[in-house]
């Protein structure tokens, strides 16, 4: 059986951040694994720019960021594999993987790094009546489509969900000669980020129809259109309110779901609001030793955060695979207080933090379950307010941060309960 000090699943965004940030921190044996024939992950078929402001202080195009990383990776000689498969993470650490080269084989790993990211929630989780004619794709997959193998996917479009990849969809539709006629929103308020709405739909007159969705589908080889009506508060369709439109295309831009069939399958806590694993402070899941970062943890709306987290989970699993081997000092007796997410905030991560153990500082990242005006996100120590930040406008399609300073959590000596809330100022 091989063995490895890190092997990293996922060779995208947050695989490639960990992967560099574990060998600064000193580890040279790291193995990253992708399945796809190269590195970069989803950025690859990300053509439009907005990337990179926070990480590079430059705008980048998706696949102009990933060769960034793509370089310190080979500048840093650290060995990945294309093509392979992993099928089966145990909690011992031993990853089961698959590749046409060398069929199946087992590898041993002193510290995993989960990096898979996320997929689209399909069109069978939405059961919309009507058949199943040629013409409805997940937006991901006409991205795809349209920017790495060259195709047009139609003429005139709809668009069922305002999530990022559906209004960028809607101005790459526009971009290329077709008609996007109006995009489509279950819920009162958008999935997306503000600039992405302004920049993708306002500035093409596309229109944005909040509280709507599909009710009917038409065509049976292909779509020839597409019925749309109003929703009430319990997401119902109001009766009377349909309106019918001609398109021979739908995409659905309906939600990501991180996706952790392995890490379900190594063992690990999952959390029911982000669907990823619940992590401490160190971005290590229930099962010692495995970490995770990126949209396999929680989605995420900008890259950035991504290599943030991931370079994160690198050197914490660097820092685990130098305790193994004893080469770490001692720890302070672990104190850990729970996160808990109330009134607005739909979540946290991490969800559990070290007190005398942790870093000089920790960030939070959450999502508010609705959009918010005017409020305050507020951070209580068991029951004592010591943060609150003043907000015009809080909306999920944006995520949120509170910093915590380890020298503030250490004045409370018996701390168990930290809660991050949304209060009315």
């Amino acid at each position: 059986m091989m063995r490895h000090d890190i092997v990293i699943i996922g060779g995208g965004p947050a695989g490639l951040a960990a992967a560099i940030a574990a060998r600064k921190a000193g580890i040279q044996d790291i193995l990253i694994l992708e399945r796809d024939s190269s590195l970069g992950g989803i950025l690859n078929q990300c053509i439009h720019n907005g990337f990179g402001l926070h990480t590079f202080k430059e705008e980048l195009t998706g696949p102009e960021y990933a060769a960034r990383y793509i370089a310190m990776v080979e500048a840093e000689k650290i060995p990945y594999r294309l093509n392979t498969m992993v099928i089966d993470i145990n909690e011992k650490r031993e990853v089961t993987v698959i590749s046409r080269e060398h069929g199946m084989e087992t590898i041993e790993a002193g510290a995993v790094i989960l990096a898979m990211g996320c997929r689209e929630r399909p069109r069978g989780a939405l059961n919309i009546p009507g058949y199943r004619p040629a013409g409805i794709y997940s937006a991901g997959t006409a991205q795809r489509l349209m920017n790495i193998e060259g195709y047009s996917v139609g003429k005139e479009v709809v668009i069922l969900g305002s999530g990022d990849i559906g209004l960028i969809m809607a101005r790459r539709m526009t971009l290329e000669g077709a008609k996007v006629k109006v995009v489509a929103e279950l819920m009162p308020y958008s999935g997306g980020l503000k600039r992405n709405i302004v920049q993708c739909l306002d500035d093409y007159g596309i229109p944005l129809k909040l509280s709507h969705t599909v009710v009917d589908i038409q065509g049976k080889e292909r779509v020839t259109g597409i019925t749309l009506a109003e929703v009430g508060p319990d997401r119902k369709p109001i009766p009377g309110t349909e309106e019918h439109y001609s398109c021979d295309t739908l995409l659905l831009s309906v939600g990501l779901i991180p996706e952790n069939e392995l890490t379900k399958e190594a063992g690990v806590k999952m959390n029911p609001v982000t669907s990823g694993p619940n992590v401490n402070d160190q971005l290590e899941t229930s099962v010692e030793g495995v970490f995770a970062c990126g949209n396999v943890l929680h989605v995420h709306d900008l890259v950035d955060y991504v290599s943030e987290e991931a370079t994160l989970a690198g050197s914490n699993a660097a820092a685990y695979v130098e305790k193994q081997r004893g080469e770490k000092a001692e720890q302070a007796k672990p104190h850990k207080a729970v996160l808990k997410a109330e009134n607005g905030v739909r979540y946290t991560v991490p969800q559990t933090i070290d007190v005398n153990n942790m870093k000089e500082q920790v960030v939070v990242r959450f999502r508010v379950a609705d959009v918010y005006r005017d409020r305050s996100i507020c951070v209580y120590l068991d029951g004592e307010r010591v943060q609150a930040r003043k907000k015009k406008v809080l909306a999920p399609g944006e995520m949120e941060q509170v910093i915590l300073k380890k020298e503030e959590l250490q004045k409370y000596p018996d701390l168990k309960e930290i809660v991050i809330c949304t209060e009315v100022e």
